[in-house]
């Protein structure tokens, strides 16, 4: 191929995408992200702006993400305060709210017993407790970059969708939504019928129930979702805490499977053949964790080539997380992963269009900050 019809073609994709950037709303005629690289904003990308808040999904929509990734956590399920929503799917990563990352501002109403709520498990606090927590205005000490927003609420996942869908008219970002289970230990968080039925009837009532990704660590999660509906893609995570156990008995996160009862006969082609069981459309095992050295495969990174290949054998794709460094993401990119989940959204997608791959369009600042004032205030 010539190079001048290299440049060509180069130009005419991007007079494309400007055309049909986000910024055009409904006159887009692409279904969605689907066909762009997938660069995921982790925590709408933590990196660069506090995360999991509404202004960390504003900046994963600036900065060009293809996915929205999130986490999800259930309020408690009874309340003592007859005018209180029970139940309620929020956006949270962490189980319990930590002085690290929110602050208390008042009790809900004068005496509250659980309060101060700093401290305390998602699922033994109401919504209406929860929303007093200012959880903005705390600058992680890991991630220096961030962005403040004082007063910046937990959202529930609707209020993320409602506040999305105004910056994205034509509905085109991806979602990739986790289930935030601990099956070590149950009396933590919701459970799986919870959380399974709870999520899908939020999913099934979005502009965006065709762009969501299921993805847990507990694969009984996943399970319990292709049985209610097997249209819902779901995405099976996979670490050294889930995958492994002291004693070597069964994982409690995968569902009962054993990874040493599939045919491998390597580790990295168990992982892919045992999410391949549980009827997973994606693998998503972590992308930076060093293995330690053993007899049978020797030191390596926990996502290998072998893995991917596997996983692309039993027609998944695969999405490590949560890869920040590019000399990192270039490997994995070249050994042939279907995308990235990143605290960086804006740096790995820059690296992507360096390289040639097809990415997302930015959304527009003004269209974007004016949705955000809206649903903030």
């Amino acid at each position: 191929m010539c190079i001048p019809f290299v440049y060509a073609l180069i130009t005419i994709i991007e007079i494309a995408l400007v055309c049909g950037s986000p910024s055009q709303g409904p006159l887009r005629t692409v279904t969605n992200n689907h066909r762009f690289y997938d660069v995921q904003a982790h925590r709408g990308g933590r990196g660069n702006v506090v995360e999991s808040t509404l202004p960390s999904f504003a900046w994963g929509l600036i900065d060009g993400a293809t996915t929205l990734e999130l986490d999800n956590g259930i309020t408690h399920a009874s309340s003592h305060f007859s005018w209180s929503r029970d139940g309620e799917v929020v956006v949270w990563h962490d189980e319990s709210i930590t002085a690290e990352k929110c602050s208390d501002t008042a009790p809900v109403v004068p005496d509250d017993p659980a309060y101060p709520y700093v401290g305390k498990f998602i699922t033994n606090l109401t919504l209406a407790q929860i929303k007093t927590l200012d959880c903005g205005s705390k600058r992680q000490t890991n991630y220096p970059h961030q962005l403040v927003y004082p007063g910046a609420r937990i959202s529930t996942l609707r209020e993320v969708f409602d506040f999305v869908a105004c910056a994205d008219l034509s509905h085109q970002i991806l979602w990739n939504i986790e289930s935030k289970i601990n099956a070590q230990y149950p009396n933590r968080t919701a459970g799986v019928d919870d959380f399974v039925q709870k999520q899908h009837e939020i999913f099934v009532s979005s502009p965006y129930y065709k762009s969501i990704t299921y993805q847990s660590f507990d694969w009984r999660t996943l399970v319990a979702m292709k049985n209610l509906d097997d249209k819902i893609l779901t995405s099976a995570l996979i670490d050294e805490d889930n995958a492994f156990t002291p004693d070597n008995s069964t994982s409690p996160w995968l569902a009962g499977l054993r990874l040493e009862s599939f045919p491998g006969p390597s580790l990295s082609k168990q992982m892919a053949q045992a999410a391949h069981a549980v009827q997973a459309d994606i693998l998503s095992p972590t992308g930076t964790f060093i293995m330690p050295f053993s007899s049978h495969e020797g030191s390596s990174h926990f996502t290998t080539p072998e893995m991917i290949g596997e996983a692309h054998r039993l027609g998944m794709k695969v999405v490590p997380f949560t890869v920040n460094r590019l000399d990192r993401v270039e490997e994995l990119v070249k050994g042939g992963v279907d995308g990235i989940i990143t605290d960086y959204p804006n740096v790995v997608r820059r690296w992507a269009k360096q390289q040639g791959l097809l990415v997302a369009p930015k959304y527009p600042k003004q269209r974007v900050f004016s949705c955000l004032y809206q649903h903030m205030h």
